[in-house]
């Protein structure tokens, strides 16, 4: 391990740089499994038969997955590691390691949106409000059939609906 004195020496990108196990690991544990799949999967079934085809032998029995031995525990461990790597993964990603994002404990405040009022000029624009707060628009009441208030007109007189159908 390095002491303080060779620590503060070394350049900038010395002091970024990472073992390559540690971080290809995760990949490589990817890489590992697919080509185990492969094999078990495809190649080595194929080439089963091929073997047998070709040395005159009798297909008695079919190629076993060695994979599925064991009641796939293979499969079953594989997921939880390749799973834990990708959600270890993301919360590195979310603290900011290795890719300039967010240090721990620091929080993001997003930038004031932009509302342009004109060629080449911006301003702030209002925060989004709904029911009519603040920004001059308002919006409706959603219709409810059965349940609402009749309409009235000004003078407090029921509007009665004028309907196209004659009444039967």
């Amino acid at each position: 391990m390095s002491t303080k004195e060779e620590y503060s020496a070394m350049s900038d990108s010395d002091k970024k740089k990472e073992d390559w196990m540690n971080s290809k690991w995760r990949p490589m544990m990817g890489w590992m499994y697919m080509g185990v799949c492969i094999f078990d999967f495809i190649l080595a079934p194929v080439l089963w038969s091929l073997v047998q085809a070709l040395f005159h032998g009798g297909v008695n029995v079919q190629w076993q997955p060695l994979t599925l031995q064991g009641a796939g525990l293979f499969h079953i461990s594989m997921g939880a590691v390749l799973g834990l790597a990708a959600y270890g993964r993301t919360q590195e990603k979310l603290a900011g390691a290795n890719n300039g994002g967010l240090g721990a404990g620091t929080t993001y405040t997003p930038p004031a949106p932009v509302q342009s009022s004109g060629f080449g000029s911006s301003t702030p624009a209002p925060a989004p409000a709904f029911g009519g707060t603040g920004n001059g628009y308002t919006m409706g009441t959603a219709p409810s059939f059965g349940s609402s208030a009749p309409t009235t007109n000004t003078s407090g007189q029921k509007v009665v609906p004028q309907s196209s159908f004659p009444a039967i």
